[in-house]
């Protein structure tokens, strides 16, 4: 009796085996179902949601789920990891960046899933977020140059005002990231406002101001102690204000650190950095700002600001790096604002640690010399040398 029923049991798990085979088998030929969409987040706060922005990490709740071969959000893919699969279920980030206005009204709010097996589309609130502008081209533009704003879903735009001057004609590009215009005849420094669909977004500093937080523009503003030349009308850099300082050189060679070589450097005389009372603001509140006009390409050599002659904290302009390590000639036509946050300057000249805060970098006084030098901080020599003007360094509110 004990071998019959030991053979019965044996018999039933094998049958159980077989039709979870033949399930699987069965499902894994379905094309995929796709039911609703949940946030990706720990409970309680998985909830269903009612939309989704471009970025945003969702969950997919449905049925057969097996072999993806694409998701798509209004068109565009999306990246994904099977290992964040099930059958049931898919964790996936919406796209970054989606071209709101340049997607066909047949892909609008809709989500597709493709698997070896089938595809499904699910209509679903795919909305646009509101804007947020990261940067301005040259916040001290002359009138009739080409001036861009920079940012994220700027799509749509309804309303557009630079130094509080509001705009008739501009152009937006379709991918979200940047608004350009010709600059009217400005009479007065002033936000830069951005209105669209979804929302609305403001700088907190003023463009067209050549008054707030300066501490160098080689003018009324003259602090200017040694190590380069200035100039004010040179050909190679029309387009700016009053007089701006050069700095210059060859081909570096490797681990070239000599600053104090001729038209390598910018230094100050002692300029009060910030009011002793925003000492205790956030240290990514605050950055240094210039404008710099680069002639010829430029590969290699190193920007850097640091204050008396301190590399205690270092901040670098790179602009030639590449987010992968890799370099490649930068060019630019005309003048440019430089903004580096109070964030970047570092130890190990440049490369470590952030500042804690802004005491670290600007000192207890918050004020001191202000020193923008070049080198070579790599082994080998620079790919090209470098030619460039620098104007107007300021110290101003950012956040």
């Amino acid at each position: 009796m004990k071998k019959s029923a030991s053979n019965i049991m044996a018999g039933l798990f094998l049958l159980f085996i077989c039709a979870m085979m033949a399930c699987k088998k069965e499902n894994s030929g379905a094309g995929p179902v796709i039911t609703h969409v949940r946030n990706y987040a720990a409970t309680p706060n998985d909830t269903l949601a009612q939309a989704v922005i471009p970025g945003q990490w969702v969950v997919l709740i449905g049925q057969h789920f097996e072999d993806v071969v694409a998701i798509t959000f209004n068109g565009v893919a999306a990246t994904f990891k099977g290992q964040m699969f099930s059958d049931t279920s898919a964790v996936v980030q919406v796209p970054a960046v989606i071209p709101f206005p340049t997607v066909p009204a047949e892909q609008l709010n809709v989500i597709q899933m493709v698997t070896t097996h089938g595809s499904t589309s699910f209509t679903f609130n795919i909305a646009a977020p509101p804007p947020a502008i990261t940067g301005v081209s040259n916040e001290n533009a002359q009138d009739g140059d080409s001036v861009y704003i920079y940012g994220t879903n700027l799509f749509f735009v309804q309303e557009l005002s630079f130094a509080g001057v509001k705009l008739e004609k501009f152009a937006a590009n379709t991918d979200g990231t940047a608004i350009g215009f010709i600059q009217p005849h400005l009479t007065a420094g002033g936000i830069v406002k951005v209105v669209t669909k979804s929302g609305a977004d403001s700088t907190v500093y003023k463009v067209h101001d050549l008054t707030t937080g300066m501490l160098c523009d080689f003018d009324g503003v003259n602090p200017f102690s040694w190590g380069t030349n200035l100039e004010s009308s040179g050909a190679d850099f029309p387009g700016g204000h009053g007089s701006y300082a050069i700095l210059k050189n060859e081909v570096l060679p490797g681990g070239d650190g000599t600053w104090w070589g001729n038209q390598r450097s910018i230094n100050t005389n002692e300029v009060q950095w910030l009011p002793v009372d925003s000492l205790q603001a956030a240290v990514d509140g605050y950055a240094v700002k210039f404008e710099i006009n680069v002639k010829g390409a430029w590969n290699g050599t190193s920007v850097y600001v640091i204050r008396n002659y301190d590399r205690a904290y270092l901040a670098r302009y790179e602009p030639w790096l590449q987010a992968d390590g890799a370099t490649a000639s930068y060019a630019a036509n005309g003048w440019r604002t430089v903004t580096i946050p109070f964030t970047s300057f570092r130890t190990n000249d440049g490369k470590g640690t952030s500042a804690a805060d802004l005491t670290a970098v600007a000192g207890s006084e918050a004020k001191g010399s202000i020193h923008i030098q070049t080198a070579n901080f790599a082994s080998s020599a620079t790919p090209t040398g470098f030619y460039a003007a620098i104007d107007n360094i300021r110290i101003v509110k950012i956040k």
